[in-house]
């Protein structure tokens, strides 16, 4: 049995006929950019997150590196991430010449770690200190990182937070989704996602106006009107065709959220006695973007699982302060130990929402037959 990953064209096969006429009905309209299929998509997934506002950008990267833009963040600001994230996160932070500070992470549920967040800036020299200028915390995997936690020691330094919810839309912390938290929040629709588009789109979440009208401006390469520019932007619109495909997926979401969870529980229960298995917090929803597990055994298991059809992916293998594009920091191996440890154990298995039974039970037997 070969058992993906993965697999996109099964959901194309299951929804052929919506998404057709979703396409279909863009092109006959010739609106390929932005127009009403946007528009009203930005209010649904608005609504839906529990903000005021949502604004399509061109991908997940972009939503990150333009709310970063509005709030100021440029040439010698500071902002601090998670080092154990892909490498969009602190990626969009150097794009706007600032510095990415980097803490460690939770050893259960790999998101960021607010005491050791509270260290890090407390032991700030003053001349960092007064040009942080946002917090960036992941929701990673698809579960949500210590919003009360984060948000308390951000307000406490006066700092704004800015949600990278690009692995967790849908997924709650004390009954609220994250993305509502923060000053902005930044999803990707890249087609992996929970909710997959059909190629590169992603979008912007705030409660606040004058950030949402500087927001609509920066994507359209920053004019308030046709050709006047007050400022410099980006070309970063959500194009309709991508927008219409959301808007066929997103009917489907929830239902897919639950057949991951699913798929997560019976992991679970047979996997517990020979790996790691997802921590749980008793406060959040976890929505299973990824099903990571974590064993010593990690890269002999991979293969013996390639070896047996199972395909697997390590997510992520070096953490972000190690990576060779940002040696320039200073950082070395020994900095920031759970995330170096965790990159050396974690593994994520098949999970996504047209995974056969059989499918995941030959997975699970896999992975059993080779720690016995």
């Amino acid at each position: 049995m070969h058992v993906p990953l993965i697999n996109l064209r099964r959901l194309y096969e299951d929804l052929k006929p919506d998404i057709d006429a979703a396409i279909g009905s863009v092109l006959n309209s010739g609106r390929f950019i932005l127009g009403d299929v946007v528009a009203q998509l930005e209010q649904t997934l608005a609504h839906y997150v529990g903000t005021s506002y949502a604004l399509g950008v061109a991908s997940g990267t972009d939503a990150l590196l333009l709310a970063l833009r509005v709030i100021g963040v440029g040439q010698g600001d500071f902002v601090i991430t998670t080092t154990f994230t892909f490498f969009a996160t602190p990626e969009v932070i150097i794009r706007l010449g600032a510095t990415p500070i980097f803490v460690d992470i939770e050893p259960q549920t790999y998101n960021m770690d607010p005491e050791h967040l509270d260290i890090v800036i407390k032991h700030l020299p003053p001349s960092v200190r007064s040009r942080l200028k946002a917090i960036i915390p992941v929701h990673l995997y698809g579960q949500s990182a210590d919003m009360d936690e984060i948000t308390g020691i951000a307000t406490k330094y006066g700092v704004p937070v800015v949600e990278d919810l690009a692995q967790a839309l849908g997924a709650e912390y004390k009954g609220k989704k994250v993305g509502s938290f923060g000053l902005l929040g930044g999803v990707s629709f890249f087609p992996t996602k929970n909710l997959p588009a059909f190629g590169d789109a992603g979008m912007i979440f705030t409660d606040d106006s004058t950030l949402y009208e500087k927001i609509k401006t920066y994507r359209i390469h920053g004019a308030t009107k046709k050709y006047y520019y007050p400022d410099w932007g980006y070309n970063s619109r959500l194009d309709a065709i991508q927008a219409a495909i959301l808007s066929v997926n997103f009917k489907h979401l929830e239902e897919w959220n639950e057949r991951r969870k699913a798929i997560a529980a019976k992991y679970d229960a047979k996997l517990q006695a020979v790996v790691e298995t997802p921590a749980k917090k008793h406060d959040r929803t976890h929505i299973y973007h990824q099903y990571t597990i974590r064993t010593p055994e990690r890269d002999n298991l991979r293969k013996f699982l390639q070896e047996k059809g199972i395909e697997t992916a390590i997510h992520y293998p070096i953490p972000c302060h190690l990576q060779p594009a940002l040696s320039y920091l200073g950082y070395r191996g020994g900095d920031l130990p759970v995330s170096e440890k965790v990159s050396k154990e974690v593994l994520s298995l098949p999970i996504f929402q047209y995974l056969s039974e059989d499918e995941v039970d030959y997975v699970i037997d896999t992975i059993v037959g080779f720690f016995r």
